[in-house]
């Protein structure tokens, strides 16, 4: 998942060269950052971008048109990515990032346009995992660094609250890692965000199976500056029309699996807004 490694430098990065919606409309262009590699939100077949966004990608073209500019597309490995739109080189990512308390100190979001809520992964067959009480004392595997283990502390309550304490934690570089170790019985579950999750089941069905949240609300959406209000104000209204076309829930249902029609309509700029709308 994504990672938070990167958030220091983030936060010590110039926000001086943001362009906001009067300099990008003069120069006649939005720059925009995606992913080469986050199935099903960005990634690549024979040479050519596939996924939510790419399709996406083209209403927005169309959105931009219509206020008189054109949206210009660059492809990168999320490394450097956030890095890359805090300090001007990009206008926004275009990606599936999810919302932090520490992104939030550099990126204010647009309107989320999917969940993000955590849940587990269990081997396929596995009828000894069910429910919260089921999860006490066994061994977890997420990635180091990941978004996910700032939140990790809300699974431990939902213990706490069933009498018991979470097991081992074990952190991996990478989550086909900590799946390689899921199917071969040195975890006894994994616990990643619901979109990863249901592309996981969708395309490995045969090892692995969902279980239950383990987490409040969490959010995918765009990271915009905190000095571009206007784009933001822009990117709000893009995401109202493609919500109120059906657009937005047919590509959810196309690439996620389900549409997200409970999502907050609005953008997430402070981290106690964030808490209240995540349950935390």
């Amino acid at each position: 998942m994504r990672k938070l490694a990167l958030a220091s430098c983030l936060v010590g990065a110039s926000l001086s060269a943001h362009a906001d919606l009067d300099e990008i409309k003069s120069k006649g262009v939005m720059t925009v950052a995606t992913e080469d590699d986050y199935a099903p939100f960005n990634f690549i077949v024979d040479g050519k971008p596939e996924g939510f966004h790419k399709e996406l990608l083209e209403d927005l073209k169309t959105y931009a048109k219509a206020q008189g500019f054109d949206v210009k597309q660059e492809i990168l490995p999320w490394t450097g990515l956030l890095a890359s739109v805090s300090s001007g080189q990009y206008d926004m990512a275009f990606t599936g990032a999810l919302v932090t308390d520490d992104r939030l100190r550099v990126f204010n979001f647009a309107p989320p346009f999917a969940s993000a809520q955590h849940f587990y992964v269990k081997r396929a067959g596995d009828d000894s995992l069910s429910d919260i009480a089921s999860l006490c004392g066994k061994t977890v595997g997420l990635q180091a660094g990941s978004a996910l283990l700032a939140r990790l502390p809300e699974l431990k309550k939902m213990m706490e609250a069933e009498g018991c304490k979470i097991g081992k934690v074990t952190e991996y570089p990478s989550y086909p890692e900590a799946y390689a170790d899921l199917a071969n019985g040195r975890l006894d579950y994994v616990i990643n965000a619901l979109i990863s999750v249901n592309d996981l089941v969708k395309t490995r069905g045969d090892t692995f199976a969902k279980g239950i949240a383990v987490s409040g609300d969490g959010f995918a959406a765009w990271p915009v500056p905190k000095n571009s209000p206007e784009l933001l104000e822009f990117l709000t209204g893009f995401m109202t029309e493609v919500r109120d076309s059906g657009r937005l829930a047919e590509l959810q249902t196309k690439w996620f699996g389900e549409a997200f029609p409970a999502m907050p309509k609005e953008p997430i700029t402070k981290v106690e807004q964030f808490h209240e709308l995540a349950g935390m």
